[in-house]
Parts: C-alpha cells; sequence; structure tokens
C-alpha cells in the first residue's frame, strides 16, 4: 500500500467509487471456470452474483482431501493478488499444512488505489458489495473443493485488514477466525470522509462501544466468535499502533474477556506476543507488536520452519506473521487457539558460554517433550535430546539469537521459547559512527528503503521517510549492524 494508505485516496476516488458501485450491480453469469494464472495461482469466474465487483484468485495444494480449512487472504491498496500470493508464505503453509486459500482482489475498477472498501457501509456490511462477495468466494470453495465450512478464516493487510475485521463482524456464523495485519478496528469509519481519521487515531471509544460496532454487524447473533490476531509494527506511520489498541479492546469485550492479557511471550523479529484467554483458558485474541517495523505484513525469508515469504514492498523482513496466524488458528494440527495439544515454551533459555567459534546454550525441561528443535536466526539446527546444546562453526565476534522449541514424540513442535542472543568473542572491530541524511545512508549500505520508509540495517529501526532532509546518526557495533544514536555516539 502506498503510504499513507489511503490519505490522497480520499481527495480522488469519488469518481471511481461511484463507477464501482455501478459495476457491483452487474451480476456475473458465466459458468463457473478456473483459468490459469502464474506460480501455480489460479483465477476463478462466474463464482457468484459478485455484487462488489471483485476478482477471485485461489491456490489449492494437489491432492487435497475434502473437509481441508480455507484461507481468505486481502491484499492492501495497490496490491494485487498475485503479489500476496507470491510474497505473504501462505502457499508455503497450504503445502505444508493442507488448506485452500482464496485471493480476492479488487481494481482500479472500484478504487483508484486499488483498496477494499472497509470504510463504506455499501461494501463491508452484511449482504452488501464486496463482503457479499468474499463470501460468495467461500461458497463457491466449499461447493468446489470440499473446504470444511467449520474452518475458514480470513486475513488481511490494512484496507484489507480493515476489510478483514468488518467481515468478522458481519459474518461471525462464516469466519471462525481472523487475523488483522496493520489494519483498522471493525466499523472505525463509514464514509470517506472518517476513514484518514482512522488511520491515524482511531475514536477514543470504551471496549465496550467498540464491541458494540462487531455485535451490530450481524444482530441477534450469540456466537462462536471468531478468534482474532492482531499484527501491528510499532514504528506503523500510515495505520499508527493505537488501531492494534482499539481492536484488541474491541475483540477483547467480543468474547468478554478483560483487557489485561493471560501471558505475554517474545518471539522472533523483536515481537511481542500477547494472549487474551477466553473462559476455558485457549487463547481468542492475541496481539503481536512487533519493534521497530513499519507499514506491512511481517515475514521472514528463510528455509526454516518458522520462516516464509519474501520481502518486497509492504512485506517487511521481521518474523513469519503466517506461520503464528497459523498456529494460533489451529491449522497445523493443534488445537484452534494455539493451545491444546501443543508442548508449551521451554523456560530459562539461556547463554552458558560463547568462543570465538561456538555458543552454548541451555534451558528448563518441558514435561512430555522427546526432543527439542533449536533454531538460529530464525533456521533450525539441532535436534538434541538433552536441554544443553553448543552450536558451532561460527564466526567470531558476531551476534546470533537463538529460540528452542520443545518436540513432542510424534515430531510436533511446541511454541518457541523468548529469544536469546550469543555473542561470539574475538573478531571485534571498533565501533563506528555515522551522521547522514537518510538518503546517503541508504546508498552506503547501512540502512535499506522500503515502502516509502527507511530502515537501519541490522537492527531495523525506522529511520523516516526516504529523503535529503532527516539526517540520522548511526553506531555501527558488530560489523553490519546499525543503531541510531541521535542522542550521542562514542566509538570507545
Amino acid at each position: 500500500m502506498r503510504p499513507p494508505i489511503l490519505r490522497r485516496l480520499f481527495r480522488r476516488v469519488a469518481s471511481a467509487a461511484a463507477l464501482g458501485l455501478l459495476a457491483a450491480t452487474l451480476g456475473a453469469t458465466a459458468a463457473a471456470q478456473p483459468a490459469a494464472a502464474a506460480g501455480g495461482l489460479q483465477q476463478v469466474t462466474g463464482f457468484g452474483s459478485n455484487p462488489g465487483n471483485l476478482q477471485m484468485y485461489a491456490y489449492t495444494p494437489a491432492g487435497l482431501p475434502a473437509n481441508a480449512p480455507l484461507v481468505v487472504a486481502l491484499h492492501g491498496c495497490t496490491q494485487t493478488a498475485s503479489a500476496y500470493y507470491t510474497n505473504s508464505g501462505w502457499p508455503q503453509f497450504a503445502d505444508k499444512w493442507g488448506f485452500s486459500v482464496v485471493f480476492p482482489q479488487t481494481t482500479s475498477a472500484n478504487n483508484s488505489l486499488s483498496c477494499f472498501g472497509w470504510f463504506d457501509p455499501a461494501e463491508d456490511t452484511r449482504g452488501k458489495g464486496e463482503a457479499a462477495s468474499i463470501v460468495q468466494m467461500v461458497e463457491y470453495a466449499k461447493q468446489q473443493y470440499g473446504s470444511d465450512g467449520h474452518r475458514v478464516y480470513v486475513t488481511g493487510l490494512s484496507a484489507g485488514g480493515g476489510m478483514t475485521a468488518d467481515l468478522l463482524a458481519a459474518y461471525p456464523d462464516v469466519f471462525a477466525g481472523g487475523s488483522v495485519a496493520s489494519g483498522l478496528p471493525a466499523q472505525c469509519a463509514t464514509s470517506q470522509a472518517a476513514a484518514s481519521g482512522c488511520q491515524t487515531g482511531p475514536q477514543k471509544l470504551t471496549p465496550a462501544q467498540w464491541g458494540d460496532k462487531v455485535r451490530a454487524g450481524y444482530p441477534g447473533y450469540s456466537g462462536p466468535w471468531p478468534r482474532v490476531a492482531i499484527w501491528q509494527g510499532t514504528s506503523d506511520y500510515t495505520v499508527y499502533p493505537a488501531n492494534a489498541t482499539a481492536l484488541r479492546d474491541q475483540w477483547t469485550d467480543v468474547w468478554g474477556i478483560g483487557q489485561t492479557p493471560s501471558s505475554t511471550d517474545t518471539l522472533p523479529g523483536s515481537t511481542t506476543r500477547s494472549v487474551y484467554n477466553d473462559a476455558s483458558g485457549k487463547p481468542a485474541v492475541e496481539t503481536y507488536s512487533v519493534a521497530g517495523t513499519g507499514h506491512g505484513l511481517p515475514v521472514s525469508p528463510g528455509s526454516g520452519d518458522q520462516q516464509c515469504g519474501t520481502t518486497a514492498a509492504y512485506f517487511l523482513n521481521a518474523i513469519c506473521s503466517t506461520y503464528y496466524t497459523g498456529v494460533f488458528w489451529g491449522l497445523d494440527g493443534g488445537t484452534p487457539g494455539g493451545g491444546g495439544d501443543q508442548l508449551p515454551a521451554p523456560a530459562g533459555v539461556r547463554v552458558t558460554g560463547t568462543t570465538d567459534t561456538t555458543a552454548a546454550l541451555s534451558w528448563n525441561a518441558v514435561e512430555g517433550a522427546a526432543s527439542y528443535a533449536v533454531y538460529r536466526n530464525g533456521t533450525k539446527i539441532a535436534s538434541p535430546t538433552a536441554t544443553t546444546y553448543t552450536d558451532t562453526g561460527l564466526t567470531a565476534g558476531t551476534a546470533y539469537r537463538y529460540t528452542v522449541a520443545a518436540v513432542d514424540g510424534s515430531g510436533k513442535a511446541g511454541t518457541a521459547s523468548a529469544q536469546v542472543t550469543a555473542t561470539t568473542t574475538g573478531g571485534s572491530t571498533p565501533v563506528k559512527c555515522y551522521s547522514a541524511t537518510n538518503y546517503a545512508h541508504v546508498t552506503a549500505g547501512r540502512a535499506h528503503m522500503s515502502g516509502g520508509y527507511v530502515y537501519a540495517n541490522g537492527s531495523n529501526q525506522n529511520m523516516g521517510l526516504y529523503n535529503v532532509f532527516v539526517t540520522h546518526t548511526l553506531k555501527e557495533s558488530p560489523t553490519g549492524y546499525f543503531v541510531i544514536a541521535d542522542s550521542g555516539c562514542t566509538t570507545g
């Protein structure tokens, strides 16, 4: 999505929106037939009357059995279904865990920036417009792919995240769970004029008032409610972090639980997860706060079990949000809510010693664990049966990040531990300080640009806009790892 997601949109979309609403009145009448698209993604036509004038794309792994789950994945503004398919990691886990993925797509015919209409009651409410078209796609998948109607989930980024929240409110009988990434609370805005204010600071409502907006989406509905994951970067200046707080307040109130987390833990990518359990002790709402990350979907390219996706515009290298969302929903075979038969995270993970080339770890035993999975920088490197492990062949003077998960007798890994960092000895280099514009830092290879913003290499701290007007001091230690040091940078 082009930041800010909709600030320009509300000055430009009046005519495009009118065209979209006109086109929405024309129902699709062609017989349902898939047409091949790039990379295994298939376009489906004739999936229903399509009142929202959307396009349907789908990915179904070969040999998928009947009654497999279904995920609906909604792109952000300026994006396409193909981009979301390519970069989000959902096809990877569809192959691994066995489920279908539908990628709805809106176009400039509906909106000049190809944004889903999360702010328009004619598009985002029950039985109306784009929301109704997406539910028709779900019905098509149930009939044609044999998808399990009790295990349908929806996820989306930014405008797609706002539409996700609206769908969960309007169709809690259709969706068992949702995941909102850099998105807006359900029915935060009901007009174009109000939408920009939601981005930068939603209304200061009580949890009950936010919850009422959900309950009004399908009057008389008494549950069960969808389980909701909320992903937010702390340095998101397109959809501000206040929206994640409002989403938490909204969905915890709907579930009838408080706003104090039942537990918190630390995940890869400087991510803090807060869990809000339902009355039975299972997670109903989870928030994931990704430190220093801007506007986009968190991904973690690599071959590790908990890695996924590729970096691109609005796909940010931090943590594989798709993996953790799928586990939360139970797509990995666990209990929905991420609990149940999953082994808990090992406690007490610590670094017990380092040399120039090794790092020694230890942790507390987990009852029921047959072995443990050790991850270095997100990639699995070992499966010890003991509660200690020494990593070898490392580079001197280098920082490495480790997490550990318990593995049960069937080979299923549980929740990953809090992350610890081990820095090998030797090979030290002098601390260096650099003061320059954001443009110069990127040009010199000390930072990188994503979505119009600049991020320090290594720490991934948000440095602001990519231009020659913003200046920062960066401290380099160890080599290749930069942190903002505007308040003072010493080389001693």
